[in-house]
């Protein structure tokens, strides 16, 4: 879950999710469990949940977490959530635990699993599409490649996918151990996933809008990953 300060919703501070990740996750045959941003209650969540989705949000990683010399002016962190998160994904995996990043939280998994990003799109990447979509989420904003050989690949069993698109940021490199999934046209990795473990993805489009039946399979893949923990 996010945490926001007073103000709008409540006049104190309030945690928040939307709601599309629940029912996602529902639909797919899953009990969610919201999760706040806690740093203390890392062991005991880890105990409880039998799989973790890193949800996305609208705030960027602090560039210092990935040996970043500078920081583009557009960067907006969350400290708290991020450290609660960068803490949550690493118990996760370190228990093999099916682990699913969606944009923001597919960029921190990254990270996590040694990469880094590029800043800023339009600056980094030459001809880049408008991967923050002017057309509402629930519309695809453009479509990916989705790679032969992949875990996402035999997931969704299609080699294109029509994908919503709301981020400024991307992986920036593959790191060892991690396989690049799905691409854009403009060539910005859109998700990546780790052979080897019992489910460890990240797509950098939010699959909870259920754009294709392709999103709706990642969710269930995940589910099932998660139910035979």
């Amino acid at each position: 879950m996010d945490s926001e300060p007073a103000g709008g919703y409540s006049r104190f501070a309030w945690l928040a999710l939307r709601e599309n990740y629940g029912t996602a996750v529902v639909r797919a045959g899953g009990l969610p469990v919201l999760v706040p941003p806690v740093l203390d209650t890392v062991p005991d969540y880890v105990g409880l949940i039998d799989g973790l989705i890193i949800s996305g949000g609208d705030f960027d990683l602090d560039p210092a977490l990935f040996g970043a010399a500078s920081r583009h002016p557009s960067v907006r962190t969350k400290e708290n959530r991020t450290a609660f998160e960068v803490a949550l994904t690493r118990a996760a995996l370190s228990v093999d635990m099916p682990v699913f990043g969606i944009c923001g939280g597919q960029q921190l998994l990254h990270v996590v699993l040694g990469g880094t990003l590029i800043q800023h799109i339009p600056e980094e990447v030459p001809n880049a599409l408008a991967h923050e979509q002017p057309n509402p989420r629930d519309e695809p904003g453009h479509t990916v490649v989705v790679r032969d050989g992949t875990q996402l690949r035999a997931i969704v069993g299609r080699a294109e996918l029509p994908v919503n698109s709301a981020h400024h940021q991307a992986a920036k490199d593959v790191p060892a151990g991690v396989v690049v999934n799905a691409v854009a046209p403009d060539g910005v990795i859109e998700g990546i996933e780790v052979p080897g473990r019992r489910f460890c993805l990240g797509l950098q489009w939010h699959p909870e809008f259920a754009i294709s039946d392709g999103d709706d399979r990642v969710f269930q893949a995940f589910v099932q990953a998660a139910a035979s923990r």
